[in-house]
């Protein structure tokens, strides 16, 4: 993903259990709250435990980020709980 302008990115625990791509679009709906139409794509990356979500615009992805604070939880099949951190996508270091 070279442009990574309206994107967040989601890091999922890595000692957590693997989670299936199904699973995440089930918990970007459910968590996140996003319909289809305010996103242009979603990246899993499952070997680093990151999942990229590219927003329509600039406000909603804003507002995902002050409404989440940044965190969220995961709860897995097996009844799991893990911290998921939110950040806008390309402000770490490379």
């Amino acid at each position: 993903m070279c442009d990574r302008q309206d994107t967040i990115v989601c890091v999922f625990d890595p000692k957590s259990s693997r989670i299936s791509a199904l699973q995440i679009h089930e918990w970007i709906y459910e968590q996140l709250h996003l319909r289809e139409e305010e996103m242009r794509m979603v990246q899993v990356d499952g070997p680093r435990r990151r999942v990229f979500i590219k927003f329509v615009n600039n406000e909603r992805m804003q507002q995902v980020i002050r409404t989440t604070q940044g965190q969220l939880e995961f709860h897995h099949e097996n009844g799991e709980l893990s911290l998921v951190q939110l950040d806008i996508a390309g402000l770490g270091m490379r």
